[in-house]
């Protein structure tokens, strides 16, 4: 109960204290920022196994860009771009769904991610690309987080109106001359980004956490688009602060437990959620 009876120690000296929190802060923040405005778009367009999808299907090409002593980034966005290209094409091609096109996919590049980084012994390096290592980002890390925090935010502001349309009302977006196809890629290609983005920070299977559980609860809350991204910024904020703070009391996994308190916030929303449901019933 120190986080009660001593809240200046337990909520703000590590920060104070420590560089190391501070730019594991830093850098969650920035990916909370990507992650919240594009899994906004994810949630409210029914693509919320595309995240889980594409952070498996990046994995391969770190896995190659590992075994060939290149930048493991350069190999996460030429996974992320293939990934994204098999999924439209299966699309186009075939009568399938999206979610047995991106099924198939994800057991193929976890697959070969597994085959490529055990035939080298990298078991341990693909641990931290799945798990990542929030307490280990460089400056570098931030910088390149902030950066496509901005794009994010620029993506969102620039394309708001063809992004409503294309999901509300696709017949409307044609009309208007934008193009549902257009806004779906777009917004795949964004999202394979933040992946990429922050596959070194929380991880590649743990930034699926904020880039669902975040705009999930914020949309049981909320109703306009604006509002869900601004309480989904809020609430992926609180969660990587909490997880941080109980990781380092702790001396849990950082990364996994910032998810685990984005995913139990989620819980106490749907709880608000039905409590207000059942108030206004009564």
């Amino acid at each position: 109960m120190t986080w009660l009876t001593d809240p200046v120690a337990w909520w703000f000296s590590p920060f104070a204290e420590s560089g190391i929190m501070r730019d594991a802060l830093l850098g969650s923040l920035f990916t909370v920022v990507a992650s919240s405005i594009v899994g906004t778009w994810v949630v409210l367009r029914g693509l919320t196994f595309l995240g889980d999808a594409l952070a498996q299907g990046v994995l391969p090409g770190i896995a190659i860009a590992w075994a060939l002593s290149v930048n493991p980034q350069i190999g996460a966005i030429v996974a992320a771009f293939v990934m994204v290209s098999g999924v439209n094409i299966i699309r186009a091609t075939s009568p399938l769904p999206d979610d047995v096109s991106l099924g198939i996919l994800c057991v193929g590049f976890l697959s070969l991610a597994v085959v490529l980084m055990s035939a080298r012994g990298g078991f341990g390096d693909l641990n931290r690309f799945l798990f990542g290592s929030i307490t280990a980002v460089n400056q570098e890390g931030i910088i390149r987080s902030g950066i496509f925090a901005v794009i994010s935010i620029l993506f969102v502001t620039i394309g708001h109106r063809a992004l409503s349309m294309a999901t509300f009302d696709p017949a409307q977006a044609k009309i208007a001359g934008f193009s549902p196809r257009l806004a779906h890629f777009a917004l795949l290609t964004m999202t394979a980004l933040t992946v990429v983005n922050s596959f070194e920070t929380v991880g590649s299977l743990l930034v699926f956490a904020f880039l669902i559980a975040p705009p999930t609860t914020a949309s049981l809350l909320v109703k306009s688009v604006p509002r869900i991204i601004a309480l989904s910024i809020i609430l992926g904020a609180f969660a990587a602060v909490v997880g941080l703070l109980i990781s380092y009391h702790s001396r849990t996994a950082a990364g996994a437990t910032m998810a685990l308190a984005s995913v139990s916030i989620f819980f106490l929303g749907l709880l608000t959620h039905n409590f207000r449901l059942r108030s206004f019933a009564a």
